[in-house]
This record gives C-alpha cells, structure tokens and sequence, in this order.
C-alpha cells in the first residue's frame, strides 16, 4: 500500500506539473498569433490572393504589432527566466563541517530510495524544508548525469538534463535538543520530498512558477522615470496574470509532492518518529518563549546571545524539571544529541543567534562595539541589570522634563520620587515635554491609557523618548555607522519576522516602574539580577526569585494606589528614599 500511496502522489503532483507547463505554453502561444497572423499575410501577398492597400494596410499593422509583441515576450521571457527568487536566509554548513549530518543524510536518502540534498543549512526556526537555489548565481538548475560520457569509439550521446537536487534546510533548535534518531525521524519526510523534485517536469513548473514570483517582486520596486515605471507596469501585470492561472495548479502540485514525500518515509524509524513529533512541539514552545522572554530584552539592549540554541536545551530542561507532564522528557538527555553531528557546535550556535537577530530584531548582520555578543553566565550584569538602570535612567529624565520635583528635595533618582509622583490624585497640569513623534502633538486619551492622568502623561512621555531613541539608530547599521551590505532578503524591512508589536504605553511605564524597583533593591537590599530561562529577566530577594512584584505596580499605574507596593518593599527591605545607581 506504501509503493501505490507514494506512486498516486507522485503521479498528482506530474500532472499538476503539466499543468503548470501547458499555462506556460499557452502564454507563448498567445504571443505568436499576431507573428502567425503576419506569416499568412504574407504568404497571401506572395501567392498573389491577399493583394490591394487595404491588405497592405493591414500587413504593415500586423507586422508592426508582431514586432513589438515579440519583443515583449522576449523580455518578460528574459526576466522570468533570469529573475532570482527570494532565498531564505539560513546559515550554510559545509560538508567538512557537518560529515556525520552529510553521511546521516545520505545514507537516509539511500534508503528512501532518491537524491541526496545538495547541500546542508540552518534556519534559526523550528521548521524544516527544501529549498532550490540552482538560481541562486544565476546557474543552471539541471546537471548531466554521469553516464552521459560515451565510450571510446562511440558517438556523443544527447545529453540527458536532470535537475540539481535541492538544499536541505534544517530548524537549529532541532539540532540541540532532539537525539539523533528523532531528528534522523523527522527530516525522513523532508528528504523523501527530493524524490519528485528530480521529475524533469515538476522542477520546470517550479522554476517557472519561482520565476514569476520574482518577476512580481522585481516589478513592485519603485521606478525613475515614466518608461521604466511603464514597462514594470506591463511586467507585473502579465507576471500576476499567469500567476493566477497556475497558482492552483501549483499549489495542488506541491501537496502531491508532500504527499508522496510522507507516504515514502512512512518506512523508516515509524515508531521513533511518534516520539519525534512530540519533540518538535516542545522544541517549537521552549524556542518561541527563549526568543520572547530571553532573547529580546538582550536586542533591546544592544546585546546578542551567542549561544541561543544551547539556551533552548536549558530552558526545556528547566521546563521538564517543573512540570510534571514533561518529566519522561529529561531521560533522553542521556542520548546522544543531534549537534554532536557537527564539528563545532558553539560556531555554529553562534551564527545562528546571530541570525535570529537579525530575522526577528533586525540587529546589524556582524558584531560591534554597540552590537556585541554576551554568554549565558554574563547575561544577568550585561543585560538584565543594565537594562534596569537605562530605564530607571530613561523614567527620571521624563520626570524631569514634566517638571517633577524630586523627593525629600535631593537631585539623586530615587523610587520614592516615582512613588510620590504616581501615587498624587490631582491631575497634572503640564504638558509632557516630549510630543508625540508622529504627529508633533502631545499624547490623547486612547484604548492604552494607563489608568490615572499622571500615569497617562508619564506613560506618553516615556512612549516619545523610546521612539526617539530607537529612530535615532538606523536598523541594520554597524558600530561604525555603514551599513552591511546589501541582500535580497533585507531591503530596508528588518525585521522580517518581528517577534511582538511595539509595547504600549502601559507596558512601558510598567516595565521602566518595575525597573526602578529592582534597581532599588539591588542598591538597598542586597538584592541580585537573575536569568530565569522560562520567564527571562528576573529579580532574586534572599536568593529567591520575586514573583509577585508587577500586580503591586499595576496597583499604582492604574488606580494610583502605591499601597501595596511600599508594603511589598517594607517587607523585603528595600528602601525607596535611598539614591540608586544609574547608566
């Protein structure tokens, strides 16, 4: 039933693949009826048959519009043909790199019975694909194969074209925490899918349909110049219009390819790759919460860390340690794991956190001065108490340009100026000095007003200082001020997959309030930053972590009520009058 199952979807995606290429064939058969229409014409002036000025007339006309329909096909032919898709950025692993992952890989195709990837990369994701990049420098995306050489004594043979096999693109993540039999289960499927990419016909349709995409990419850049914006015009119009009609064709044309690739690897490791899926969504939650709760107060802060992919081991070893669900999960640890199949893991960890920042943040693509690395063990003194003091620092300048006085009449920032300030009842009559940097104007009541009209105002301040600060460092740029070089997937729109929207101005004014409390218990109480790998920043009271700190805040933000706060640091020995430092 496997041998039908895989041959049924192979034969589907053939025939949408067909399909695909009988659009293609069509197209080209609409733009040679006025050159046909020209050919009978003059064969009927030759003949003697279509004779007098109106049909020389229409000789001239059609000739004419022969002409310049040809020449644009020829062109959008050249475009199309030519055009490089958008390549994901991944990080490449070379063979002598990885052996062990290229002779897993290989001996998994040996046994699925089809082509070998051509090459490894990583992506900072939990996913995992092919992709085709023979267009990449513009080569060809078929190969001779080797029993093309004739003999001695013989003839040439006609060349017989067969596509270049796809690269194998595999999820980082996957690589630190999955064994090496459940990635080995996981990426069956995925290599499986090399089989039909081979089919002459199906990696026509796709280059075809990839060329269109681009074409569609290439038309929507702007243009100088009323010829330029006219041709793309046309370009982009004739490029979405056979788009269209092969866009479902195609479509079904990849789910025969996935279909035939999954019934394929049903053979290998059946039972494994159960257990393996269960891993690929636990991988994918520890990921996305390291990312959110770790990684992104780090970018923030002009940090990047190195090792993110190690971290998503650490956190779902922290994960298995809490809950109880996930405890059979700790006694794989004791297996061998995937990246012991690369020759320098931390390297190659490194690349990938930096790529993740790039994707998700948008960071510069290299290190510097103001974008450097941090390990895990410097992670709370570079960026979890830095980050505390650039907001307590960022909260009093605000307070100073509402023209807050200080408390007890001392200029040195303290909490108790931010408690006196929020916890006031009367609305404040200055306007914040900070107007909105879109609109020029000052803040106006919306959806995120943060509860009392002197947190609204502080909020909105704090709102136009973070706006002003990030739009004064251009994303993307070095420490030096020049800007990477320039690839096709970036063009100006970092990031490309932001993890979260903007805070709001609630979320600001509670993160930059929270910061100074921890600021003051470090400074007063002998409190210590801590990394927390499930909930990313935290603070450590008497060598337990504070848990229930941000409901006390929210108390004061929104009904101004500073009550349970200065009870919360009366218990825990924090003193609000006393200076604290800052950046």
């Amino acid at each position: 039933m496997t041998g039908i199952g895989v041959e049924a979807g192979a034969q589907a995606a053939r025939s949408r693949a067909l399909a695909v290429l009988r659009v293609r064939g069509r197209a080209l058969g609409v733009a040679v009826l006025p050159a046909a229409a020209e050919v009978i014409l003059l064969a009927g002036a030759a003949t003697g048959h279509l004779v007098g000025p109106g049909w020389d007339a229409a000789r001239w006309a059609v000739g004419v519009l022969a002409v310049l329909v040809l020449l644009a096909t020829a062109g959008i032919a050249l475009v199309v043909s030519r055009a490089r898709p958008a390549m994901s950025p991944t990080v490449p692993v070379a063979e002598e790199s990885a052996p062990d992952l290229y002779r897993m890989v290989r001996d998994l195709a040996d046994r699925l019975d089809v082509p070998a990837p051509s090459a490894i990369a990583l992506t900072p994701d939990c996913d995992s694909w092919l992709e085709d990049r023979a267009h990449a420098a513009h080569g060809p995306s078929v190969r001779q194969t080797a029993d093309e050489a004739s003999p001695p004594g013989e003839g040439r043979r006609s060349p017989r074209r067969v596509p270049v096999a796809p690269v194998l693109v595999i999820g980082s993540p996957f690589l630190w925490w999955m064994r090496v039999g459940e990635l080995r289960a996981v990426i069956a499927p995925v290599v499986a899918g090399t089989g039909p990419s081979a089919h002459p016909d199906i990696a026509a349709a796709r280059r075809f349909v990839r060329g269109l995409d681009a074409t569609v990419a290439i038309a929507a850049t702007p243009r100088r110049g009323p010829l330029a914006r006219g041709a793309c015009a046309v370009l982009g119009r004739v490029a979405r219009l056979l788009l269209g009609a092969c866009g479902e064709h195609a479509a079904q044309m990849e789910r025969g390819v996935a279909a035939a690739a999954a019934e394929r690897a049903q053979t290998v490791d059946y039972g494994l790759r159960i257990v393996a899926q269960e891993q690929v969504g636990l991988a994918y939650a520890g990921w996305d919460r390291l990312l959110t709760r770790v990684a992104l107060p780090a970018w923030r802060m002009g940090r990047w860390p190195s090792r993110l992919d190690a971290g998503v081991v650490a956190a779902l070893t922290e994960l298995s340690r809490r809950d109880r669900l996930a405890e059979g999960f700790a006694s794989r640890l004791g297996e061998r794991p995937a990246c012991d199949l690369l020759e320098e893991p931390g390297t190659v960890d490194e690349a990938a956190s930096l790529l993740a920042a790039r994707l998700f943040h948008g960071g510069p693509a290299g290190a510097g001065s103001d974008w450097a690395p941090v390990d895990w063990q410097s992670y709370p003194e570079e960026v979890v108490d830095r980050t505390w003091r650039a907001d307590a620092a960022r909260l009093h300048r605000v307070l100073d340009s509402l023209g807050t006085r200080p408390a007890r009449h001392t200029a040195a920032p303290t909490l108790a100026r931010v408690l006196d300030h929020l916890a006031e009842s009367t609305g404040c009559a200055a306007a914040p000095a900070h107007p909105d940097p879109d609109t020029g104007q000052g803040p106006a009541a919306d959806e995120d007003d943060p509860g009392t009209e002197r947190s609204a105002v502080l909020a909105a301040g704090l709102s136009a200082e973070v706006a002003r600060e990030e739009n004064a460092v251009p994303h993307g740029a070095t420490a030096a001020g020049q800007s990477p070089p320039s690839t096709l997937w970036d063009g100006g729109a970092l990031p490309l997959v932001p993890l979260q929207p903007p805070r709001t101005a609630r979320e600001l004014l509670t993160d930059h309030v929270t910061a100074m409390v921890c600021c003051a218990a470090v400074d007063t109480a002998g409190a210590a930053p801590a990394l927390d790998w499930l909930d990313g920043p935290s603070l450590l009271l008497h060598g337990e972590r504070a848990a229930d700190l941000t409901p006390r805040v929210l108390s004061l933000i929104e009904e101004g009520d500073p009550g349970p706060l200065r009870d919360w640091l009366a218990a825990a020995g924090i003193r609000p009058e006393k200076p604290i430092r800052l950046v």
